[in-house]
């Protein structure tokens, strides 16, 4: 799964400015929208690749060795599907303000971890505590 970004440039805030203002939600919906892209294009390659080389192997290992080929690659469009659904349902949150700060406590989640993982939505705190807690319920 590709998680680079073209042309990104970390944002710098100025000196107090205020969190999550129009200036920093807009760099988060282009790096969320080219994120998408990106992945879009992934979909349309793989669709690509699956139509045309698609051949019936006379070998069975052969024909075994495609199937697993094109069942890893679907595994991973799936995968990025989910995704994609994932990066759509944050746009919404930025479109209606609600983007930044943590669902279970509140804080900001911070600049940087958002740039680091678009789709957060807790914060590294919170996010530490659910990782423990699901190490230790298995859940």
């Amino acid at each position: 799964m590709q998680n680079e970004f073209v042309d990104f440039k970390p944002y710098q805030p100025s000196e107090g400015e205020e969190y999550m203002n129009h200036e920093q939600l807009e760099h988060f919906r282009q790096i969320l929208l080219g994120w998408k892209q990106q992945l879009m294009e992934e979909v349309d390659r793989t669709m690509h690749h699956l139509q045309e080389d698609a051949e019936n192997y006379a070998d069975p290992s052969d024909r075994a060795t495609q199937e697993e080929e094109f069942s890893l690659e679907l595994r991973t469009r799936d995968r990025e599907r989910k995704l994609i659904r994932k990066i759509d349902k944050t746009i919404e949150r930025i479109d209606k303000d609600d983007y930044g700060f943590c669902d279970q406590c509140g804080v900001e989640i911070g600049i940087r971890r958002l740039e680091a993982r678009p789709t957060a939505t807790l914060c590294i705190d919170c996010k530490t505590l659910a990782e423990i807690r699901e190490k230790q319920t298995g859940v």
